[in-house]
Formats: structure tokens, sequence, C-alpha cells
């Protein structure tokens, strides 16, 4: 007898401790996924990509939101509300160091770390980050993806697309356009919801999850219940049986990664009752049982189970990717609003110098008119002239003034302050037309933008998702076959009841029509809840569960579109990578296409400068006229424009080519990690250009020189602006300009 307890107390405490392993094993496994885990690789071959930057929530943010509030030692913290201070919307302090006499004097260094600190669309895109930690956070606790915006904001006006100008060749477009609002694409989650055609219905689909986050239940209640009775033998010869209970029961249930469930209760409860054959009362009734599930087919093993951590995870991966292409975006974006700020201030010198050459000329043919050498009706063309050169001057004036206020509302993130409102913006820097053209093997191009671009990198990060969901899938195919085994105990304890007479009486049988005093020991809750453990009432067993759907249509139907989604979205990485090659051929196209109009362009230059020339000889020989020579003047300085136009376009299909090969942010000097925190330490560089003369754009453009006498030339106006007027403050910084 001995023998037989010592070896049940064995096997009972065996069988406790392999719970406790278990148990202790599937925790481990939850949070950290094994090698052997790992989704593989898609079949088709991939070209080697730069790896995505390394992302620190601490550098915009005080908290991890991927981490949970840990209840030690503050027990209630986890259900307390989180906080997200608001968003800082003041421009950061690099804003006054460009101020100078209610003047922004910027250069595009500064306008380039203006952007990363102040533009909005990249303020909102860091949200994003933080949005994709909460994801992570959500799919640890067993529970699905809410899924996160993956496109490109493209908020901020101007910049998108150069202007095809005199001299320029087509238009270089810059930006990369979200698919919904704000630049934004519809997250996970949704029925049929896809980009670029791809259809993602079963994304993050398989067998159902339970909640990885322990769930502790708890029920106490009082009830007191009086029920009259139709049988007084079963009642006791009691005509109402009053009752009162109270329940103190308890639960606790959580999920494994391993597809192991585990359950805990824990019941109690006091009855008193007024019926007299109940041998205690009051009557306490403790009972427990704890249960373990094992899914054996359906639901087995890590892949499905850990499907939404390893999609979150991949998801704030691609996030840095995204933030990568947008920071890509936005600079090349500010990179156009600059040439176009510049080319805007050139355009109006450009007009006013034609409404002089209109003025003049009507001022001529007035005096011509009156001395009789001109018919009148040349006067309404002379003043019909005016009024379009006056119209072309007012055009400009406005489109420079709009300029100006895409600039600063690209690099600030507000304008609320009236003095920047109000603030004139001058662009000192101007483009460096000298410059050699740099021609790349198109195939080096095109590798480079095969390895660095960011769709690539989002592309093969979907593809991987897919490849999750796709295991998911053919796991849900099997049947459910579920393995369980419990083990648990009862046990009862009160006071004798006082109702039932002694046992002293002919018919008396011993506990049901009577009982002597003492004949139960008196107990209490401490001796039930010690019988529970002591094998007085055990309850143990183990059992399967099995659930087959016939013929399984739903399932397989699933399965299949989850291996054609894949298949999708393989050819859809393909597409990605065959547009990437056109659009690096075309940016370069653009480039050479752009260098032979700036080379077009100074060509004309110089012949407007030689006839300029020529007229103002010929003028002073008598053989030309004061109109003629304004009129050659003025084609310079039109030519002047072009050249500068063509240069601007130029310099846009550069930064067009930069942005198809991902090498902005290598070329610029720009680190990403100042881009996250919107404190740029490093100013970026942009090469290829040099300080403008911007005493000559602050100053009013001044009047045609008239000719005196023979042999008088008058200055022309320069061709290249070159000003040794020193750098406003806080230029030096950028220095060298190169």
């Amino acid at each position: 007898m001995c023998v037989a307890r010592f070896v049940e107390s064995a096997v009972r405490k065996a069988f406790l401790l392999g719970i406790v392993v278990l148990l202790v094993t599937a925790g481990f496994a939850q949070d950290a996924t094994s090698p052997s885990s790992q989704s593989s690789a898609p079949p088709m071959t991939a070209m080697p990509q730069a790896p995505a930057p390394q992302h620190n929530a601490h550098l915009y943010s005080d908290q991890d939101y991927s981490k949970p509030k840990s209840p030690f030692p503050n027990v209630i913290a986890p259900y307390r509300s989180g906080s997200v201070p608001p968003p800082n919307l003041s421009n950061s302090a690099r804003t006054d160091q460009l101020f100078r006499d209610g003047k922004m004097y910027l250069s595009i260094n500064d306008a380039v770390a203006m952007a990363l600190e102040n533009n909005l669309d990249i303020v909102l895109q860091r949200y994003n980050l933080s949005i994709a930690d909460t994801d992570l956070l959500r799919t640890k606790s067993g529970t699905f993806a809410l899924g996160v915006n993956a496109g490109v904001v493209q908020g901020t006006l101007g910049g998108l697309s150069g202007s095809t100008s005199a001299g320029g060749t087509g238009s270089s477009s810059t930006g990369a356009t979200g698919t919904g609002a704000g630049g934004t694409q519809t997250g996970v989650g949704g029925a049929g919801a896809g980009l670029g055609g791809l259809v993602a219905s079963t994304f993050g689909a398989g067998p159902a999850l339970s909640s990885y986050d322990p769930v502790l239940t708890g029920t106490i209640q009082g009830e007191h219940a009086a029920t009259p009775q139709q049988n007084l033998f079963f009642s006791g010869g009691e005509p109402t049986v009053v009752q009162n209970t109270n329940t103190y029961n308890f639960g606790y249930t959580q999920a494994f990664a391993t597809g192991t469930t585990a359950n805990v209760t824990f019941n109690n409860s006091r009855i008193t009752t007024n019926v007299p054959y109940d041998l205690v009362n009051p009557q306490i009734s403790p009972n427990f049982r704890f249960q373990l599930t094992q899914h054996l087919l359906q639901g087995f093993g890590f892949d499905p189970n850990l499907r939404w951590i390893r999609i979150a995870r991949n998801t704030r991966e691609n996030g840095d990717v995204v933030f990568r292409q947008q920071i890509i975006a936005t600079v090349s974006q500010v990179e156009n609003i600059y040439w176009d700020l510049v080319t805007a201030y050139e355009a109006v010198r450009v007009n006013e110098r034609a409404l002089q050459l209109a003025q003049k000329t009507q001022s001529d043919d007035e005096e011509e008119i009156r001395i009789g050498t001109l018919a009148p009706i040349t006067l309404v063309q002379a003043k019909s002239g005016v009024a379009t050169a006056n119209q072309n001057l007012i055009t400009s004036q406005t489109q420079l003034q709009l300029q100006q206020l895409l600039m600063k509302n690209a690099i600030t993130k507000n304008m609320g302050d009236p003095i920047l409102a109000a603030a004139t913006v001058i662009p000192t820097d101007t483009l460096q037309f000298s410059e050699p053209q740099e021609v790349r093997p198109v195939e080096e191009l095109i590798r480079e933008a095969l390895q660095a671009r960011p769709e690539i990198a989002t592309a093969r990060i979907n593809l991987t998702n897919a490849e999750i969901s796709r295991k998911s899938l053919k796991n849900a195919l099997r049947p459910t076959l579920d393995v369980y085994a419990f083990y648990g105990a009862s046990a009862l304890a009160g006071d004798q009841t006082a109702l039932l007479p002694p046992c002293n009486f002919p018919g008396a049988v011993p506990g049901e029509n009577c009982l002597n005093p003492g004949t139960i020991p008196r107990s209490g809750y401490p001796n039930a809840f010690h019988d529970l453990f002591n094998s007085t009432g055990p309850d143990k067993g183990v059992g399967v569960n099995l659930n087959i759907v016939l013929r399984n249509r739903a399932a397989q139907s699933e399965q299949v579109r989850s291996e054609l989604e894949y298949r999708q979205s393989q050819v859809g990485l393909q597409q990605i990578e065959n547009t990437i090659t056109i659009q690096v051929r075309q940016a370069q196209f653009s480039v050479q296409q752009n260098y032979a109009a700036l080379q077009a362009a100074m060509a004309a230059r110089d012949f407007a400068k030689e006839s300029l020339v020529a007229e103002q000889k010929k003028f002073g020989y008598g053989a030309s006229t004061p109109t003629l020579v304004l009129q050659a003047s003025s084609n310079l300085t039109q030519a002047e424009s072009t050249v500068l136009n063509a240069a601007a376009n130029y310099e846009k299909s550069k930064v067009q080519l930069d942005q198809s090969t991902a090498e902005t942010l290598s070329k610029l000097g720009i680190d990403i990690a100042d881009a996250e925190s919107g404190q740029v330490k490093r100013v970026p560089t942009v090469k290829g250009v040099v300080p403008a003369n911007v005493q000559e754009l602050t100053s009013p453009t001044p009047p045609y020189a008239q000719p005196q006498g023979t042999g008088a030339v008058p200055t022309p106006p320069s061709a290249l602006p070159q000003s040794t007027t020193p750098p406003p403050p806080g230029q030096e910084q950028n220095e060298p300009h190169r």
C-alpha cells in the first residue's frame, strides 16, 4: 500500500514538473524565432541589395513602442494609457541663422538641411516608424497586425517636374507619389488590398491564433435563493428550500507559439441550506483543473503561430526602407524647387529689360511721329508691346513670389511667423556651367539601382511576407487534431449538519435519516484546500479531439490563392526591376539631352554677345539705331536666361538620375540618423554649384545705357554673374562651394 502511494506521488510530481518545463520552453519560443522557423528565400534569383538602415526608435521618440510596459514594480502600468507627445511644429533653430535684414539668404545646402529638419512629408513619415513598432508589439500578443502605410508622402508643393525652357529639352520628373491620401497605401489585413495590380487577400491568413498574453479571469458572486418545494420528501420536510451560495472562481489561460494552450481553473463555493439531509452545512467545495492542449496537425509548429510576428518585423524593416525612399524623394524635390527659384529670379530680370526695351521703343516712336518720320499707326503697336511686356513682367514677379512661398513651405514646418511669411528668399548659389559631363556606363548605373533602390527592397520584403502566408495556409489544409491532458482534484469540508436527528430511534439509518453527533470531524477551508493535493479526490485524464472538414474546399481555395498571389508577387518584382531599368536609361538620356541643350544655349549666348558688340560698333559708325542696339542687348539678356534655364534643366536631370539610382543620399552625404532625429549635425553638400551674385539679385535691374556719340559702346549685362561679395552670415558653414 505504501509502495503504491509512493509510486503515485512520484508520477504526479513528474507530471507537474513536465508541465512547468513545457510552459517555460513555450514561453521562450514565442518571443524568439528559432533559426529553423525562418521563411525560405524566394526561388527566383534576387539581386543583392543594400542593407536597410538600422532604426533607433529613441532618435525621434522617448519610448520604444515595440516594447510593452513592464508590470514590475508597478503592476498597474500595463493598464494605463500611453501618451504620445504632441508634434513639434516649431521651425528648427537653423531658420533664424539664415536671416539678415529681414531676408532669408539660402544656399542649396541649407535648403536640403532645412528640409531634413522641417519638411512635413518627412515628419509624417517618421510617425510611420513608431506605428510599425506598435504593430510589432500587438502581434506579440498573438493577434493580427493592423498594417502600416507604406507609401511615400508627397504633400510638398512644387519641384515635381522640371520646366521646359528655351534651350532645354523635355522635363525631368522627381518625387514618387503615394497611392492614397497623403501618399499612403492601404494597410494590411484588408481583403483584396494590393498595389500595382497585385492581390493580397490571403496576407497573414492561416489557422486561428489564441492570446499569447496570459488571461486571468475571476468571478466572485453571492447568491440567496428561496425555492418553494412540491415534494417534501426530497426537501426533508421543508416547504421552501433556502440556499445561500458564495462563489469564488478563478481561471488562467495562455497560448504559446508551439501550438500549445494552457488552462487552469480554480473554483470555490460555500453553500448553506435549510435541507436537513445534507451531511455538512455549510458545505465548502473547492476544485481545480490544469489542462494542456497541443495541436498536432493544423496549428502545429512555429510557422503558423509566429506568422504575424514575422510579418510585423518585416513591415518594421520595410518602414526603414520607405523612410529612406522618402528622404530621397523629398531632397530631390527640394533641389528642384531651389533651381526653380533661381530661374524665377532670372525670368524677372529678363522681363524687366524687355519692358524697358518696349518703353524705349514707344518713346522713340512717339518722337518720330512728332517730327513726322513715322506713321501714327506704329504707336499702337508700340503701346501693345509695352502692355504685353508689362503683363509678362507681372507674371514673372508673381511666379517669383510663388517660388519663394514654395521654397519656404518645403523647408519649414509652418509660416505662422509674420517675418518668415513676408521674408524674401534669396538663393546664394547658382549653377556652374563649365562643369564637364560625367558619362557613366549605363550597365553600371542599372546595377547600382537594382542594388540600392528602396522599391526593390520593399518588393522583396513583401515577397517574404507572401511566403510566410503561403506556408501558414498549407498548414491550414490539415485536419484539426488536438491532444490534451488534465489533472485536477476536488475536496469537501464543513461542519456536521445540526438538522439531522441522532440515530436513536427505530428505523434510523446513519447518514440517511440520522447522524450521531461527532460523526463528521469539524473542518474548514484550510482542510479542503489541503485535500486538493493529497489525492483524496483526484480528477485526471487524457483525450483527443478530431475535426475533419470533408472535401475541405474553403481551405483548398485559400491555399491555391496564396500560391497564385505569391507567384504574382514574383512577377511583380521582375516588373519593378524592368521599370527601374527603363527609368535609369531614361534618366541618363535626359542628362545627355539637357547637357547638349546647355551647350547649344551657351553657343547662342556667345553669338548674342558678339551680335551686341557688332551692333554697337555699327551704331558708332552711324549704321545702326539705339533701338537695334537695345534689341541686341535684350537678346543677350534673353540668351543668358536661356543658359541658366538650360543649366537648371541639366541639374534637374542629374537630380533625377541620382534618384533613379538611389545615390542621392550618398552623393549629398546625408545621414539617415540625422533625418530620423530631425537634427542635422552634418550639413549635406550639393556639388556643381558656385556662389551667386547676391547683390545683383537684390538690386533693381539697371536701365539700358543710351549710346553716346560715335564709338560709344554700352556695357552688356554679364554673361555669367560671378560676385566677389562675401556670402551672408551662416553660409560659411556650407563651404566650400565647388
